[in-house]
């Protein structure tokens, strides 16, 4: 698993493509299903109409002008200019609606799949560069919105308008027409030849894409890195490498697919020229029929018109294996496995009071090697519980499993009673109110930032929020106060200063139950203390679990956890652990002596 998380490392598909694919993407154009059959018409309709043409030309050819009929003539040049018209207007209306149609597809597509997105676990995010998952989203769904929209409509106008040709043709001089379809059978041969090297190739061209996007997204996250120990060059020797790598893919990919139309306008000429020398040839030996030079006119243009909707329809074929393998991409991502969601029939929770129950709780994140085992105890609502202990010794995991961010592999979790795989989680999670070490700031102001918290929060109720966790005075020393804009990932405010802002956020979302995972550790001594009055404020009427490796801010809960060999090593209140002497009392004399010097 580990190694799958490289801008490097191409991913095998599961499953080939296949119709049943295609047809699970179509259900994104069914929506569409009235107006999309409202333009095929229509366009059936201009299609049939601008074939009129060279039939036109052979009546005028024909009869008009050995008959000096300029009645005739005058009425075939209006019929003519009507259907210009007419076709033009059509042509219009299709281009606006299938465009209106392409972008709603891509719409409900990308809605699907960022809805999908904010449910996955995060051992997803853990394992693939996220430059990966965004190619995803953006670039593959871009891909196939035409085909599902335009493509396809407009390989069905072509396939009705080759019926259309046709029957033209035949209407025209049916002798002629089993001569002009002799090279279909060389074309078929051909598209059918070059498909599966195309789609290998377009497979090949989409790992490149995707390896590449996901460098650049790492490079820019890394950029600081990057500079500091003056990587510059080495950086850009990998992007020129994967650079590199897609434009050799990319050439291969238009090499293929420029076979197509050079094959079909070759297959088309050689059958007008045969037709021609057929003719001429008939005409000298005087062993075939008499052909009209109108007749014979037109016959050619509507063979040569014959070719192009082959052309389409092969071009088409190109897409439609071009979109497989971005079908295949975007529905591999879209059937990755909610991990965690809500149970059948799970029911929303209740407003809580806060007392939490760890039953029998066993947990690991690889089978076989458990994190936690066997792990009970009892928080009573409004309690703080402090958890300390080595690195990796499962703190983390414990106030994560609260929240229901990772399944059990046994026992279960109770809140005010209720098993919390049985509730929603939504209803679970609207009630936390978790702070990381490293918090997310958005690029916005400090103000959208703290409302971030609840959405529907007026602005004094923001400010009141920031006083509470004491951000509201450093705050106002920006220039800009409260409608600060904050740089993307959080540039332009310090550590602590981030801390704060994402204090006043969960203050503002009023939780009943309160996480601290290392909340304290960016902020310094001075903002500390008078941090402390603002979690004193927070903690009050909630219950809170509280990760410090500064047992100062934890010398006042209620119990505090020791959290070692896979469950708790000891319990109990500050004074009480001191007392006993053990794990708890040599951590506290290790930072009094790395602080002072001095040993206890």
């Amino acid at each position: 698993m580990a190694r799958r998380n490289r801008y490097d490392v191409d991913e095998e598909l599961e499953t080939p493509f296949n119709m049943a694919q295609f047809r699970r993407m179509l259900h994104y154009a069914l929506p569409y299903k009235k107006t999309m059959l409202l333009v095929l018409i229509v366009m059936i309709a201009a299609s049939a109409l601008s074939m009129l043409s060279p039939y036109l030309l052979k009546i005028a050819m024909d009869t008009a002008i050995p008959g000096k009929d300029v009645r005739l003539l005058l009425i075939l040049a209006a019929i003519y200019l009507v259907v210009v018209l007419v076709v033009a207007f059509f042509t219009s209306y299709r281009m606006r609606t299938m465009n209106i149609i392409g972008q709603s597809i891509i719409h409900d597509l990308r809605l699907d799949m960022y809805r999908h997105l904010q449910r996955l676990p995060f051992s997803y995010f853990d394992s693939r560069p996220h430059g990966k998952i965004l190619v995803r989203i953006v670039h593959y769904v871009n891909s196939v919105s035409d085909l599902l929209s335009s493509g396809l409509i407009n390989a069905v106008v072509d396939a009705i308008s080759l019926i259309i040709i046709l029957a033209y043709m035949i209407l025209t001089d049916p002798g002629l027409t089993l001569y002009g379809l002799l090279g279909l059978p060389l074309l078929v041969l051909g598209i059918f030849s070059l498909k599966g090297l195309q789609r290998r190739a377009r497979r090949r061209l989409n790992q490149s894409s995707s390896n590449l996007t996901a460098y650049v997204q790492e490079s820019m996250q890394g950029m600081t890195i990057t500079q500091l120990f003056a990587r510059e060059a080495e950086n850009r020797q990998v992007f020129r490498e994967l650079g590199d790598n897609y434009h050799h893919r990319w050439m291969d990919v238009v090499r293929l697919d420029l076979l197509f139309w050079p094959m079909t306008d070759f297959i088309g000429s050689v059958t007008v020229a045969f037709l021609y020398g057929l003719v001429v040839w008939w005409v000298r030996s005087k062993t075939g029929p008499a052909v009209p030079v109108g007749t014979m006119i037109a016959f050619i243009a509507y063979v040569q018109r014959f070719w192009a909707p082959i052309n389409n329809l092969a071009n088409f074929y190109t897409q439609l294996l071009n979109g497989a393998s971005y079908i295949e991409r975007i529905f591999e991502f879209l059937d990755e496995p909610l991990e965690i969601e809500d149970a059948p029939g799970a029911k929303p929770l209740p407003r809580i009071d806060g007392k939490v129950e760890f039953c029998d709780v066993t947990f690991s994140y690889e089978p076989g090697h458990p994190i936690l085992e066997h792990l009970s105890f009892t928080a009573q609502a409004g309690e703080s519980i402090a958890l300390v202990g080595p690195t990796g010794a499962g703190k983390s995991t414990v106030v994560n499993l609260i929240s229901r961010f990772y399944n059990l592999d046994s026992g279960k979790i109770l809140i005010d009673g209720h098993d919390i795989s049985q509730v929603t989680l939504d209803s679970l999670r609207s009630q936390m109110g978790i702070m990381l070490q490293d918090p997310y700031l958005f690029p916005t102001t400090i103000m959208e930032n703290i409302r971030y918290g609840r959405l529907d929060a007026t602005d004094q109720e923001c400010i009141e929020a920031a006083r509470a966790v004491c951000a509201h005075e450093f705050i106002m020393r920006h220039p800009d106060g409260y409608q600060t804009v904050i740089r993307e990932h959080g540039s332009g405010v310090s550590s602590g200063e981030r801390q704060l802002i994402s204090f006043a956020r969960v203050m503002l979302s009023a939780p009943r139950i309160l996480i601290l995972d290392e909340a304290t550790a960016s902020i310094d001594t001075k903002t500390e203390k008078a941090l402390q009055l603002g979690l004193a404020r927070l903690q009050k009427g909630r219950t809170s679990f509280v990760i410090a490796h500064r047992l100062s801010t934890i010398r006042d809960s209620s119990q505090i956890f020791y959290i070692a060999d896979r469950g708790i090593a000891e319990r109990g209140t500050h004074e009480e652990l001191l007392k006993k002497d053990q794990l708890y009392a040599a951590l506290h004399k290790s930072q009094i002596f790395a602080m002072t010097g001095k040993e206890l």
